[in-house]
């Protein structure tokens, strides 16, 4: 047997670990990479975002600024493509997707107030379950009700003129997107002849600074865009606006509008205590689902989570960039996007209406507006 030296042994034992070493290097590089690709092929090359409104509306500008973010931060940078299916205020849309859509992540729904609110209200026309759908990223937004000058200089004295005398507002519909503004209203004890039929709520505000209407309400970009110069030329008269939602679900101040108290506050400013009961349920639901949660990305629940998942993360890291902020702030205001967890804690309240406030709901439609859900 041939004798190995002690230092020759060493220096083999060296280049044997040398090797093993870099052999458990290589292999973890493969592992990486093998991550790595699986990640990419997990989020499908094409994914297909179902916007059931029309190409221009607001849904659909929401849809287009998110789409080239959401693109290139995803694994592998797939090809979004916005597809418009317009009618029924989005009922229609939404009904198609709930039965078309695949649950392998490559289908999306944009959905907004006009699709969550006939789902709560029980619309006969709906065939889509929001409890069949996982939500990825909800934009809030919030609205200011405000009133003409010829009811008060100020805020004070313009809502005490409201209170003690009928009041018209030129609104579209009972059931629509000023749903949770009449209950506020009639819970102040407002008078409010409301005018229905407005095409948009820009037809409504058009309405107010024509004089044909005392009061009006408008959601924040319209608001700012449009009712802010009325407000500096004295010409409108800010009183409140809805406010929203923190993490915690409970109703905070506008960062919009930090100086304006919030319908809750005017509540209890003049009631001397919190708005509660039936009523105040169903407004807080539908201003939840309709302002709190105005625009959400959805998918089918049965995508895998996986999946789910890092849409939501990938939302989160460009979100939190002071890039997005920057160009966020003209889409969007000065509302952070709310996702995953929040969002569904959020909407599984909202969507969820007990029996009493339903009942209390339908009564005060029926008897304030004449419909009947």
């Amino acid at each position: 047997m041939k004798h190995i030296q002690p230092t020759t042994f060493q220096a083999s034992l060296g280049r044997l670990k040398k090797a093993a070493i870099l052999g458990l290097a290589v292999t973890g590089i493969g592992l990486l990479s093998s991550t790595a690709s699986l990640a990419q092929e997990e989020v499908p090359g094409n994914i297909k975002w179902t916007i059931p409104f029309g190409v221009g509306g607001g849904t659909d500008v929401w849809a287009r600024f998110f789409s080239p973010w959401l693109s290139k931060q995803l694994p592998g940078e797939p090809t979004i493509m916005i597809d418009n299916v317009p009618g029924g205020g989005s009922i229609n849309g939404a009904n198609l997707f709930a039965v078309r859509a695949k649950s392998d992540g490559s289908d999306w729904l944009g959905t907004s107030a006009s699709t969550q609110y006939p789902a709560m209200l029980d619309d006969p026309r709906v065939r889509y379950d929001y409890s069949e759908w996982a939500p990825i990223l909800a934009t809030p937004t919030g609205g200011v009700v405000y009133a003409q000058p010829s009811l008060g200089e100020n805020a004070e004295t313009a809502l005490e003129a409201m209170l003690a005398q009928p009041v018209k507002l030129a609104a579209q519909n009972p059931t629509g997107v000023e749903l949770p503004v009449l209950i506020a209203l009639d819970m102040l004890g407002a008078d409010v002849q409301a005018v229905f039929g407005m095409r948009s709520r820009g037809e409504g505000r058009l309405a107010f600074e024509r004089g044909e209407a005392d009061i009006d309400f408008q959601t924040t970009s319209a608001y700012l865009s449009n009712v802010t110069p009325l407000v500096k030329a004295g010409k409108a008269v800010p009183l409140f606006s809805l406010g929203v939602l923190n993490d915690e679900g409970k109703i905070v101040r506008d960062p919009a509008f930090p100086d304006l108290p919030t319908f809750n506050e005017v509540y209890q400013e003049l009631n001397g205590e919190a708005p509660s009961g039936n009523a105040y349920e169903a407004f807080r639901k539908f201003f939840a689902s309709g302002y709190a949660l105005q625009k959400l990305i959805m998918v089918p629940k049965d995508t895998p989570q996986a999946l789910i998942d890092t849409y939501r993360q990938v939302a989160r890291d460009f979100v939190d960039t002071e890039q997005f902020k920057q160009e966020a702030a003209a889409q969007l205001g000065p509302y952070t996007p709310v996702i995953g967890d929040t969002v569904q804690r959020h909407l599984d309240d909202a969507m969820s209406i007990d029996a009493a406030t339903r009942e209390w709901l339908a009564d005060w439609l029926k008897s304030e507006h004449g419909v009947e859900i």
